[in-house]
């Protein structure tokens, strides 16, 4: 299975899509500040400076995911726990965000994030069991196996 070229792609997305979101909410923030929108009487400058903050905070989060599949795609090995966390819940938002995409905003954005889903899933799947098993070859112990004791 050619792992590398998966994660690397992965990446490349990932890396792509992080700019995109900030600037999709740098636009929702300009039309909530001239508009002055709030929300059940909130503050229009609160509701003007969360917009920008979630949107760098997702750009943040889109491209640490991004580096995390670069840096497996280069090494060729899977991600460290920490890694595979971040990878399953930018999948797992991916999903829910494909689920209300597609109600408001219609079939092509449910489409990009799908495949955006898929890409993070093949990455993970990828680098699942099969090169755990290289570890294991090496010597180290499988997950929940202990290692052997020493006399």
């Amino acid at each position: 299975m050619a792992r590398r070229p998966i994660a690397l792609v992965t990446a490349a997305v990932l890396f792509l899509e992080a700019p995109g979101i900030v600037a999709i909410n740098a636009v929702m923030a300009r039309f909530v500040k001239v508009q002055s929108m709030s929300l059940d009487g909130m503050d229009p400058d609160a509701m003007y400076t969360g917009t920008w903050a979630l949107g760098i905070a997702s750009g943040i989060a889109l491209a640490l995911c991004a580096l995390v599949a670069l840096l497996a795609g280069i090494r060729d090995r899977r991600p460290g726990r920490a890694g595979r966390g971040l990878l399953v819940g930018c999948a797992v938002v991916h999903g829910i965000l494909a689920a209300v995409a597609v109600g408001l905003l219609g079939w092509p954005a449910f489409t990009f994030l799908v495949v955006v889903l898929g890409l993070i899933v093949l990455t993970l799947v990828a680098y699942g069991k099969e090169s755990a098993g290289k570890d294991v070859a090496a010597g180290a112990p499988e997950a929940g196996e202990e290692a052997p004791a020493v006399a």
